[in-house]
């Protein structure tokens, strides 16, 4: 179900996506998701526009990458089709292997200049889709939310205007803006947008165990499935969902494993000198402790130290006592 997705000539393997998610799918944690296996394509942050046509350093640092990230897409957001047109040239001459254009942040600072809120500007989105497309040689796509509310549902009134200004594949959240996050995803409208377009089309929102990946693909019909908070609490996610795919043992994921991966990650960190290093290490340790016996535990270490070294070892010290205590392996109900 899950081998492969062809956007233009660029193949895809596995047909699995890491969502963007903004403060947290930097550089860092793309090569950590690449390490351990098992996913297609990794998307980076959403970067302002305006930045990057001023050349502003934030920006341009949100999209750094390194080469063991390919495939990767270069995500940017904005309303003016002139400065996205010179971003979508810039993320080209970056050598990211697509350009996308983010249609579905939720967040006010963001749907006032961009995001989901060009959703509710449909003939100024129509001219930045053009402009976006003849600025940029590479692979062109979008991501989508169902729509503003419930009662402006244009996800494949969108969908349709984008394959037809040249637009190669769409992903969709199917919320609206106004739901951000909270209730349920309603993937009808992803297998609606599927049936509306012969583009290939990610499907995304509430995939949090394998399962969901393989009910979301199999109810929707979608090309291939993107991931975001699910992976943040299981990083191993797309591994499990490619073992069961092809029919292998679902391996579990020890504590030993646990250890080792928010080790790499914070390691990853310091060698990248990112000056929020300190701030990272507690945002993941928030997510991935949820499935580590006596999680709370770590998270509270973590939380109160002030320097690297000391998080280091307060995690070193928090394995060594609940591997002694003979405590079982973390839940598996990431992959049933």
């Amino acid at each position: 179900m899950f081998e492969s997705i062809t956007i233009r000539d660029l193949v895809i393997r596995p047909a699995l996506y890491l969502a963007p998610m903004s403060g947290v799918t930097d550089t860092v944690f793309r090569r950590l998701i690449r390490r351990v296996g098992g996913c297609g394509m990794v998307v980076s942050e959403f970067t302002s526009s305006e930045g990057l046509s001023r050349q502003a350093q934030r920006s341009l640092a949100q999209l750094e990458f390194s080469h063991e990230e390919h495939p990767i897409v270069g995500q940017i957001f904005g309303a003016n089709p002139d400065r996205l047109a010179e971003a979508a040239e810039i993320v080209d001459e970056l050598g990211y292997d697509i350009v996308d254009l983010n249609l579905g942040c939720p967040a006010k600072k963001v749907t006032r200049c961009g995001g989901s809120g060009l959703l509710r500007e449909l003939p100024l989105l129509e001219t930045i889709l053009k402009r976006m497309r003849a600025a940029t040689r590479k692979p062109f796509t979008v991501k989508i939310r169902a729509g503003w509310d419930d009662k402006e549902i244009v996800a494949c009134e969108v969908a349709r205007m984008a394959e037809a200004n040249g637009v190669e594949a769409i992903a969709v959240h199917p919320r609206t803006r106004l739901q951000g996050y909270s209730g349920n995803a309603n993937w009808d409208i992803i297998r609606d947008v599927k049936q509306a377009v012969k583009i290939p089309v990610i499907g995304n929102g509430d995939v949090r165990t394998v399962d969901d990946a393989f009910r979301l693909k199999e109810v929707t019909g979608c090309d291939a499935v993107m991931i975001g908070r699910g992976a943040l609490a299981n990083p191993w996610i797309f591994r499990q969902i490619m073992e069961r795919d092809t029919r292998e043992p679902v391996r579990d994921v020890s504590l030993a494993d646990r250890h080792r991966l928010i080790r790499d990650y914070f390691e990853l960190l310091v060698e990248e000198r990112n000056p929020g290093a300190i701030g990272k290490m507690k945002q993941f340790a928030s997510h991935i402790t949820t499935s580590i016996p006596h999680g709370k535990e770590l998270r509270t270490a973590i939380h109160h130290a002030q320097a690297i070294p000391e998080i280091l070892d307060r995690v070193d010290q928090f394995f060594e006592r609940v591997e002694s205590r003979g405590d079982p392996s973390p839940y598996m109900s990431s992959v049933v």
